[in-house]
């Protein structure tokens, strides 16, 4: 996608650098199980301060706070108050996805960064809202995609980017696993909204759409499924709450006649849907699926070329990360913060990673292919 489209979604920039030596104070809204990686994070930063907490439920952040042995941490049941109560810096958006968009969009009105856990939304509707308030506030929204700061990662954008591949056409991608259901809010409408597609499904999409630049999805023909997730066989107790997808599949087109194929599964009768293959005019990278996608992998990449007139395939070593890609995701906002930059994982990217995830729910829904909408923001 050229910078001039990207632009249309993209925040004003305010210079504004923080005072060298000053902690930043911040701020986490919802303390589930995804907050526990954030705080671990933040605890390894000398320059911050979690200073406040909110969580609907009484008492559990508290404790969350009590388990991590952070103390002088204020307490309130609801990000309104947090937030109406607090000087912050930064918050980190932990709730359950039904509620990423009410906090974010909160703390951005009242000029507030936010470090907003994956998936952006629900649907592209709140995803739009989400801009919209970036946009009037001035400020930013990071979306947590970690596997970004892994070094492979890069490396299929920089395979990409060199143009080894030539014009890329077709893109085959997904991934999943043949035993995943999670439990808790996870597997819930009201609020997990959606369930594969939306938890690991996101990442798959934007591993592949980050490296060819994110262009503009244009229609999809979607497929959803919950056979295992609603079976006792196969989901014990919780098959009685299940109301979320545990499989999706689609038939993308993108913008500059690029085909996506994607599926993606929290339980399937097979290990693996296919690795994910990107085809281009002048050679083909093949990146090696796993046994529970979560966003990075463990093998080789293939790139498949021609070299003196012969077919040849070139063996892409494995590169090494070495820190946390949580602990680079939050170092990078906390960076941006205190710089006055750019937000990391920008929701001008993100904005088309959720509307192909809204448009395969709709398409599914009504049995047909149908056009992605997507407004200026």
């Amino acid at each position: 996608m050229s910078d001039a489209v990207l632009s249309q979604f993209k925040q004003t920039v305010v210079e504004e650098k923080k005072e060298a030596g000053k902690k930043l104070k911040i701020g986490i809204i919802g303390t589930g199980w995804i907050a526990e990686s954030h705080i671990q994070s933040y605890k390894q930063m000398e320059d911050v301060e979690i200073v406040a907490a909110a969580d609907l439920i009484p008492g559990k952040a508290e404790k969350f706070m009590q388990r991590f042995g952070v103390e002088g941490v204020r307490f309130y049941p609801s990000h309104k108050e947090m937030i109406d109560n607090e000087e912050l810096d930064g918050v980190s958006v932990c709730t359950y996805n039904t509620q990423h968009a009410a906090p974010t969009i909160y703390a951005l009105e009242h000029g507030i960064p936010v470090l907003l856990e994956k998936p952006v939304s629900v649907t592209l509707e709140e995803a739009e809202a989400v801009c919209r308030a970036e946009k009037a506030s001035g400020k930013f929204v990071s979306v947590g995609f970690q596997p970004r700061f892994d070094a492979n990662m890069q490396m299929i954008k920089k395979i990409v980017d060199s143009g080894v591949l030539g014009k890329i056409y077709y893109i085959q991608t997904g991934g999943g696993r043949r035993r995943g259901i999670p439990g808790s809010t996870f597997i819930e409408k009201s609020t997990g909204g959606i369930g594969a597609l939306g938890d690991i499904g996101c990442y798959s999409l934007d591993m592949v759409l980050n490296a060819i630049g994110y262009p503009k999805p244009l229609t999809v023909s979607g497929y959803v499924s919950d056979f295992f997730g609603k079976d006792p066989k196969y989901n014990g107790a919780d098959a009685a709450r299940f109301s979320v997808d545990d499989f999706a599949a689609a038939f993308v087109r993108l913008e500059g006649d690029i085909i996506l194929d994607f599926r993606i599964a929290w339980a399937m009768h097979v290990n693996t849907p296919g690795d994910t293959i990107i085809f281009g005019t002048e050679g083909a990278l093949r990146i090696p699926s796993t046994d529970c996608w979560n966003g990075s992998f463990y093998k080789p990449m293939t790139l498949y070329h021609d070299l003196a007139g012969e077919r040849v395939e070139t063996t892409i070593p494995l590169l090494k990360t070495g820190a946390s890609l949580f602990d680079l995701k939050v170092r990078s906002f906390l960076d941006a913060v205190k710089n006055g930059t750019p937000a990391p994982v920008p929701t001008s990217q993100i904005l088309y990673n959720q509307a192909i995830i809204d448009g395969i729910c709709k398409s599914a829904e009504l049995g047909h292919e149908i056009e992605i909408d997507i407004p200026e923001i």
